[in-house]
């Protein structure tokens, strides 16, 4: 691989040869190219490898970046990828080759895949994750539904990640309740349950926030990119040590569009695994949400494919999942899959239904 950056934007519209000129000195100088010294033109500047236009639907142009520029930061390299040219319509990002020389500067996920397994004991099967719900119950019922699936055996028990510090179940009661609750059922049955409490907090209560969950027993966390940065990740992975798993509210937007945006397996896989996420949540096709399969295996496969040393992480297909559709995920995406089933397990009797969700994962 060459040691520079590669990105490969799809254009739609009727101009772009102009479009692809614009995005790569957008994308770096912001500055008339022509008034630029040369060694900043030559150096600096991105440059056009590849140029496809097609007759009939969009041109497809690879323009490679000078790692330098990144000065080894994911908000300097997410800005050079998607910043300004964010603005243009009818661009998408469908294509990253990242040199080892940028990989070098992160530690990626702290478990990942293998990690995982060996934390949980879970060696030959998919871990079984859920979320606690719905917004509005108490930190009692909180606690009480906790306990009820940590009996069952879910490998990681995470907040809603809408579950912030509402008056009804203030963040810091509510994560000492519940990792005490579920460190109980622990030392009872010998399990390794972990709960994943929502950093679903102001930017400057988020470090002091972790370390806390940390120090009164939550055995992971739940963060917010799309809301917090793909940086925060990294920060919070680095420090606090915990597995991570990442949420996709705020970046559907990113995705959806056909024509804009960037494609869904650099956002869900490659950004994730860069910041430090062990486990990439995002919404399996069928469910509430309009991802495709072609997409939720372009996730999946971004997830585990090479990306310098950077260790392969969870991919967790939810929204609207159930017990019933467990043959078919696994089919789909294999073993090394997070199974995160949520509100279909509340349809009846929680702790049958999670009894029934264990019993098909395994």
């Amino acid at each position: 691989m060459s040691d520079r950056l590669r990105v490969t934007y799809r254009i739609s519209g009727n101009d772009p040869r102009r479009v692809a000129e614009a995005i790569r000195v957008e994308q770096t100088i912001e500055f008339p190219f022509d008034l630029a010294p040369d060694w900043i033109q030559q150096e600096i500047v991105g440059q056009i490898d590849f140029f496809g236009e097609s007759v009939t639907g969009p041109a497809e142009v690879a323009i490679s970046y000078n790692p330098e520029i990144f000065a080894g930061q994911i908000s300097a390299f997410l800005n050079v990828l998607w910043g300004n040219v964010s603005l243009f319509p009818g661009v998408r990002i469908v294509g990253l080759e990242i040199p080892d020389s940028f990989l070098k500067n992160f530690s990626g996920p702290k478990f990942g895949v293998s990690g995982l397994r060996k934390l949980f004991g879970a060696e030959n099967r998919p871990l079984l994750t859920t979320a606690i719900k719905p917004m509005g119950l108490s930190t009692s019922e909180l606690v009480k539904m906790s306990t009820t699936l940590a009996e069952a055996g879910f490998d990681i028990i995470k907040d809603d990640h809408s579950l912030a510090n509402q008056p009804w179940a203030r963040w810091r009661d509510r994560v000492v309740a519940i990792s005490e609750a579920i460190a109980k059922v622990n030392s009872k049955n010998g399990s390794k349950v972990a709960y994943a409490p929502s950093l679903n907090l102001p930017a400057d209560e988020i470090r002091e926030a972790a370390l806390f969950a940390r120090e009164h027993g939550a055995g992971a966390l739940l963060m917010l990119p799309g809301l917090q940065g793909f940086d925060l990740i990294r920060v919070i992975s680095d420090e606090i040590g915990l597995p991570i798993m990442g949420h996709p509210t705020m970046l559907g937007s990113l995705v959806t569009s056909p024509d804009s945006g960037i494609s869904h397996g650099i956002v869900f896989g490659t950004l994730m695994r860069l910041a430090g996420a062990d486990i990439s949540i995002f919404p399996n096709h069928g469910g509430r949400f309009s991802f495709s399969p072609s997409e939720c295996r372009e996730i999946a496969a971004a997830c585990k494919n090479p990306l310098g040393d950077l260790s392969p992480i969870w991919p967790a297909p939810a929204g609207g999942m159930s017990a019933e559709r467990v043959p078919e995920i696994l089919t789909f995406y294999g073993k090394d899959a997070a199974l995160l089933v949520g509100g279909a397990l509340h349809r009846g009797d929680l702790a049958v239904n999670a009894k029934i969700l264990r019993d098909a994962a395994n």
